[in-house]
């Protein structure tokens, strides 16, 4: 079963204007049945083969040259393991810079390879990351009988092929996270110790949602502070953790500097933490971290998928106790957002928001704020203050 990308489009017509393209993203997010989806007659090389990964290696150009005489596009998957070709691509993109769009890629992002697409294909190549599912992509593969509630979207994450299969949910975790430390985790960097990376990595489940103090992960895994800077670094590059820096122009020393911690995919996070049930899971003491979690993915998600819908995404919290969950940035307002795992809302739930509204600095650009939570339908709390469904949030700012 293929479920529709939001992200096609764009990619079809960057491969017009740009002689190459590079798809980027987590394991098993679906990058190359998305691009064999949108380019069925392209030729298709998978360097997880090692016999075209050895032929690829030890001779380059004869490699690449066997694709010369056609006009079909080429996919050419998992490129980071063959970082030799960037530079004869180079060249044979060089000597035909009229052809657009031959030359399809995907590969995870690390250090070594962007640097190799830094260094070899400079403007020459567009570059997308392909993130798990959306919640809107997942909707719109289903009949609305079968929708269900959020708690099964929390458990189940936005993997694909859990999404499609969610009997296999347990076992495909289990397997994803072996691969990913045993394999990925070694690509990208020396870690000598994987049962240490293993422990920092369910660590880092438990702060979802939260700020990230270096020193305490320091301690309670018992590395040094540099280790977990760069540990940090190879969640984040592979594509299973992003952070969510804090908003502070104009506001001086009087914010937080260190940044809040948010997963790609919540199914990772259940299982690392131990949750046993869909109910276990939203009920419990990180229900409400698994609610922001998933509600500011899910904006990440907008932001990465559609290029046209410019914003940036910020949270905002002072020394004096004042926080706002997500400040989403344009270019010419900010929308101030709480996002509260209740149905019942309260002008408590929105002090902060307007504090925000009502700062001087922020008066001429903010727009009216936010409580994004489970109610139904929507509801006033203030003049300036809304509470809107979750589904209906998204929505907003999907065609915002």
């Amino acid at each position: 079963m293929y479920i529709e990308r939001e992200i096609s489009q764009e990619i079809k017509i960057a491969t017009e204007f740009f002689s190459s393209l590079i798809l980027t993203g987590p394991r098993q997010s679906g990058k190359t049945t998305l691009l064999k989806h949108i380019f069925p007659k392209a030729s298709y090389v998978s360097f997880d083969d090692p016999v075209q990964r050895e032929y690829a290696m030890s001779d380059p150009r004869g490699f690449l040259d066997q694709f010369s005489e056609s006009m079909n596009k080429v996919i050419l998957d998992e490129i980071q393991y063959v970082p030799e070709l960037f530079s004869y691509l180079k060249m044979i993109i060089d000597n035909d810079r009229n052809i657009s769009g031959k030359w399809i890629m995907t590969g995870s992002q690390h250090f070594a390879m962007m640097k190799n697409i830094s260094d070899s294909l400079a403007g020459r190549i567009a570059v997308f990351s392909l993130l798990p599912l959306s919640y809107t992509e997942i909707i719109s593969s289903k009949k609305k009988s079968d929708i269900k509630h959020i708690e099964e979207f929390l458990w189940n994450g936005s993997y694909p092929e859990v999404v499609v299969k969610p009997q296999i949910r347990s076992h495909w975790i289990l397997s994803y996270i072996q691969t990913y430390i045993e394999r990925d985790v070694r690509q990208i960097v020396t870690v000598e110790n994987l049962t240490q990376f293993q422990q920092f990595f369910s660590i880092c489940a438990t702060l979802l949602s939260k700020e990230i103090n270096l020193s305490n992960i320091s301690k309670d895994c018992g590395i040094s502070v540099p280790t977990v800077k760069r540990w940090l670094s190879i969640l984040e590059i592979s594509f299973i953790t992003f952070k969510l820096p804090p908003y502070h122009t104009n506001l001086k020393k009087r914010l937080v500097k260190s940044s809040k911690l948010y997963f790609h995919d919540s199914s990772i996070v259940a299982y690392l933490t131990r949750h046993q049930t869909q109910s276990d899971l939203f009920n419990g003491a990180m229900g409400g971290a698994f609610f922001e979690n998933f509600i500011i993915s899910e904006i990440k998600k907008i932001q990465n998928n559609n290029k046209n819908n410019a914003f940036d995404i910020y949270f905002w919290r002072t020394r004096d106790g004042m926080e706002i969950d997500l400040i989403i940035e344009y270019a010419d307002k900010l929308i101030p957002i709480e996002i509260k795992k209740t149905a019942t809302p309260t002008k408590t739930h929105a002090r902060h928001l307007e504090r925000f509204i009502t700062f001087e600095n922020h008066s001429k650009r903010v727009e009216n704020g936010y409580i994004v939570c489970t109610v139904k339908e929507k509801i006033a709390i203030s003049k300036n203050i809304t509470a809107i469904p979750w589904d209906k949030f998204i929505e907003h700012i999907k065609g915002n």
